[in-house]
């Protein structure tokens, strides 16, 4: 029996293969099919992480958050966002749209003024890279608060790169280099770099940090989230990469099933009309508690009780990440 990361290994090797002997779009589709099928099958640990950068990515994120639409047009639905300095792939390109992937496997269209092409180098390699660790953190020309004003507000998990591989824990400021190619100011406690994964209890903590947060149908960062990328960015910080839909995440071969009574701090609720039919997640504090993000009579990041209504009749499945 080979191992998850040589496994891993193999099938990514023979994805490139094909990828480099196959021309066009098709055959990058199949690539990425057959990667996020593995995705799928295993769930990936590491460091906690911000959003992931795509394998072969050639443009990324220039906006604070990115919205994903479901057709190339801002009067379609926003299906996904996407963060700043996140790197991913185009699919096609159409009258100003590139349909784009994310690292969790989502597409949707992007405005191409959004972007930047990567040209073959990265942005914010990891031995450079730093992630906003603040809800919002901004970003100055020089390094100081009043003499203008900020020229990016950026959101929790926002990627920069920094200037100087090495950070000095004595300066209040970080040089970094934005992804338009100039430069910019950080203070350094707004950012850090790839941590180790939270344990359960630390990541309970957090999720506490973004109550209040509004309710943002397709969102997934601190501007705005939705119930699904709320809990896909909370187990991300253990260092686990989670499908982005509630039904997907409940089905999902990284969680085992459990049983209302054996409810554990860290588990993953999963509401709506039959098991079939889930419509929305959260995450279980103890105590009968759960957080979760939804439109539920004040839309935003909240904490409810399991045993109120509607939740006790909408609670479908229940599922602890392994």
């Amino acid at each position: 029996m080979v191992s998850i990361s040589e496994f891993v290994a193999r099938v990514s090797s023979q994805a490139l293969v094909l990828w480099n002997a196959v021309p066009g779009s098709r055959a990058h589709e199949m690539v990425f099919a057959s990667l996020w099928c593995v995705a799928l099958l295993i769930p990936l640990q590491g460091k906690a992480r911000a959003q992931m950068p795509v394998p072969h990515a050639d443009f990324v994120v220039a906006r604070p958050v990115l919205n994903m639409y479901a057709k190339p047009s801002e009067d379609s639905e926003v299906i996904s966002q996407a963060i700043y300095g996140t790197s991913v792939l185009s699919i096609e390109k159409r009258d100003g749209w590139y349909e784009i992937r994310t690292a969790d496997g989502y597409t949707g269209w992007a405005v191409a003024s959004n972007l930047k092409a990567l040209d073959g180098s990265a942005y914010a390699p990891e031995e450079r890279s730093v992630h906003v660790s603040a809800l919002t953190a901004n970003i100055y020309r020089k390094p100081d608060v009043t003499l203008q004003a900020a020229i990016l507000q950026l959101p929790w998990e926002a990627r920069l790169e920094l200037i100087s591989a090495k950070l000095d824990p004595a300066a209040r400021w970080i040089q970094v280099r934005l992804v338009d190619g100039q430069t910019g100011w950080v203070q350094q406690g707004d950012i850090r770099r790839e941590t180790v994964p939270l344990s359960i209890d630390e990541t309970l903590q957090l999720a506490r940090k973004f109550l209040g947060i509004t309710y943002t149908w397709g969102g997934v960062s601190s501007l705005g989230f939705d119930c699904s990328g709320f809990t896909q960015m909370l187990v991300r910080q253990r260092g686990i990469i989670m499908p982005r839909d509630a039904d997907i995440q409940a089905a999902w071969s990284g969680v085992i099933p459990v049983e209302r009574k054996d409810l554990q701090p860290g588990d993953l609720l999963f509401f709506g009309s039959s098991p079939t039919k889930i419509t929305h997640t959260g995450m279980y504090l103890g105590g009968g508690e759960f957080i979760h993000d939804t439109t539920h009579e004040h839309p935003g990041v909240q904490i409810s009780r399991l045993d109120d209504m509607p939740w006790t009749k909408l609670l479908v499945a229940s599922r602890r990440v392994k």
